[in-house]
């Protein structure tokens, strides 16, 4: 899948001892880094001639007392270029991807530093060459910025946690050692300028936490779950662990540890349009994959099963789900779910008298959907294989697995292990009370998405998320990868109408707002999130639910600002597709369409409506001719959104 374009050594310096900086630049020399090896190591970043990182040390402590990075002799330095280009297996911002670096690797004895930069950011990680059995006892990973920068800070309160969670604006000065995040986050450098930190290629090692250093208020330090000694199973869903150990990793043999990654954008939109997490991640694990599908699904759970107009109970039972079937044949879904209800919560093997599994897949594979079953991940690591097999038998066509809300590396290594398991018995994977995409999914592309996002679950018991919510996470949680936002409300209201409802819930922001997310937000495996029965008395927004795609061949990022809008043009095959969102101010963003070709295009708009401004709901629709000279207005409503499709004719 990758085709390998050049491989040039730039410099080889062997048995270095007193050379203490190295210094290495991305490919057009606009990011760059230096690398100080004395008592301690060291790296800072420049954007330009702006210093983004100012020095920042960096070591990886052994239970034996060793410690990488201290007191180290570097042996030899070597510095390559690489361009190569991805084809993702399942597609995400583009069907191609370049991936041009300059990597600097410094190798000391019984180990390696590997630095990449990149135009659009760095990274960097730690390699063993180390033999047998031996435990990282701690890593320092510590970001150093100049100066007291605001943050977008996804505050948690304990690494026991689904990482759904708001972006809090806070200056790093108020982030102490006492308080910790989630990653990625994101950092205000001022100018424009920000800073994403997050990581890639978390493989059989814990997740990377930040909080606050109280030695240095512009500094954020790595935080990561000890080795779980002991847990305690508190009910069906909750595992949690009750004692750590003091070492973070039990390792045997050389390994690669997870890139320390930072994306540095001089403008919002470039956040966007970045692939550096997938780019850094593992290669491709699984040999087949032909079978993997992209797809929409219609979703049960957040509308609580609560069809109406139809002659039978409805409720997790055969005729409801046929009814889901039905509905998401006749749109064009991929995908149906059977979210909790369809087993016994103690038994995963205990199908309730009420389903017939066999049935419901025999019924959706006539009408070309496939079905996908919830599980809590306790109930079904208890029964995996046994599990597992029986789902291939019956032709599900993937899983929906929930409440793991860990990272620790037992927890990190199961992730991998359901990938693989699932992958040989050609089944989907979409990981919820989960955290945040890291690299699994380009190494299994049967992982087709992740929670990890305050999504629209939450609408169902609380106030968020509310459209500046929205409008923020294309910026920090969805620059990790796909996002199972699970969009889709059609019960729409202005911020002083919202209410919640747990059965018949409703979302804040307007129907458009709800539209344009199946544009600007990422996921292969797209939910529709509300009841069929609301949906078949909307078949004007169905136009566009049935046809709009979860996979994309191109994007460009037309406007963008953290917290207040954001506007987008995605293109699958010829046709392209725009969608905007704004916070709770009414916006006009002006749209110039120069990514079309040539020729006359028709584009297909819906918008809010005159009223959306009092109710919600209410949108409007018009068509256009337009060519890559437009240049169009776009009007949204507060907690507004505005898509269209645009075709050539």
């Amino acid at each position: 899948m990758i085709r390998l374009l050049t491989v040039i050594c730039l410099l080889v310096v062997a048995n270095v001892t007193m050379a203490k900086e190295y210094a290495l630049s991305s490919p057009n020399e606009r990011i760059s880094l230096k690398v100080n090896v004395d008592e301690n190591c060291s790296y800072s970043i420049f954007l330009g001639d702006q210093q983004i990182i100012t020095a920042s040390p960096i070591a990886l402590e052994l239970d034996n007392g060793e410690v990488w990075g201290k007191d180290a002799r570097v042996r030899k330095a070597k510095v390559t270029s690489h361009s190569q280009e991805l084809t993702p297996v399942v597609q995400r911002k583009y069907a191609q991807i370049k991936d041009d670096y300059n990597q600097l690797t410094l190798s000391f004895k019984y180990y390696s530093l590997e630095f990449r930069a990149y135009d659009e950011g760095m990274a960097y990680r730690w390699v063993s060459a180390l033999k047998g059995e031996y435990k990282v006892k701690s890593e320092q990973a510590s970001f150093v910025f100049p100066a007291d920068h605001a943050t977008w800070f996804p505050e948690e309160e304990s690494m026991f946690s689904h990482q759904e969670r708001e972006y809090l604006k806070v200056n790093l000065s108020a982030i102490g050692s006492d308080r910790f995040c989630s990653t990625g986050m994101l950092v205000d450098c001022g100018n424009g300028i920000k800073t994403y930190i997050s990581e890639s290629d978390l493989m059989d090692y814990p997740g990377m936490f930040l909080q606050g250093d109280d030695q240095n208020q512009n500094a954020l330090v790595g935080k990561f779950a000890g080795v779980v000694l002991e847990e305690k199973q508190l009910n069906d869903r909750n595992v949690k662990p009750t004692k750590y150990a003091d070492y973070i990793a039990e390792c045997n043999g050389p390994r690669s540890f997870p890139w320390r990654a930072l994306l540095i954008s001089e403008n919002d939109e470039e956040l966007v349009q970045s692939e550096l997490i997938y780019k850094l991640a593992p290669e491709l694990k699984i040999q087949n994959t032909e079978w993997i599908k992209p797809g929409k699904v219609a979703w049960d759970w957040w509308n609580a099963n609560n069809i109406y107009g139809v002659d039978f109970k409805s409720g997790v039972n055969n005729d409801t789900y046929k009814y889901y079937i039905d509905f998401a044949s006749k749109n064009k879904l991929e995908y149906v779910i059977l979210d909790e209800g369809w087993y016994h919560l103690e038994d995963i093997m205990g199908v309730v008298d009420e389903i017939d599994i066999r049935e419901l897949v025999d019924y959706g594979k006539e009408r070309n959907v496939g079905v996908i079953l919830w599980v809590v991940w306790k109930a079904l690591d208890d029964q995996l294989e046994k599990a597992l097999d029986q789902f291939e038998a019956w032709g599900v066509k993937g899983i929906k697995i929930d409440f793991m809300q860990r990272d620790d590396q037992w927890m990190v290594n199961f992730y991998e292990k359901i990938a693989r398991e699932c992958a040989e018995r050609e089944l989907l994977v979409d990981y919820h009370g989960a955290y945040k995409p890291a690299g699994l999914e380009r190494a299994y592309p049967n992982v087709i998405t992740y929670e990890g996002v305050k999504g629209m679950e939450n609408a169902k018991w609380s106030l968020l998320p509310d459209p500046e919510h929205n409008v923020t996470l294309p910026f920090t949680r969805m620059v990790a990868g796909a996002m199972d936002y699970t969009p889709g409300a059609m019960i729409n209201t202005t911020k002083k109408n919202f209410r919640e409802v747990f059965t018949q819930p409703m979302s804040s922001g307007t129907r458009c707002h709800q539209l344009a997310m199946y544009v600007v937000f990422e996921s292969p495996l797209q939910m529709l999130c509300d009841n069929p029965s609301n949906y078949y008395k909307e078949p004007e927004c169905m136009e566009f639910l049935s046809v709009v795609p979860s996979v994309w061949d191109d994007t460009k990022v037309l406007k963008g600002k953290v917290g207040d809008y954001v506007a987008i043009a995605r293109r699958s095959g010829d046709t392209w597709y725009i969608g905007a969102m704004t916070d709770w101010d009414a916006r006009e963003l002006s749209l110039n369409l120069g990514f079309l070709g040539d020729g006359n295009y028709e584009m297909s708009v819906w918008k809010d409506g005159v009223n959306a401004d009092k109710h919600a709901a209410d949108f409007a629709q018009e068509s256009q001719d337009v060519t890559s000279a437009s240049e169009i207005n776009v009007k949204m409503a507060p907690g507004g959104g505005w898509t269209a499709i645009i075709e050539k004719k």
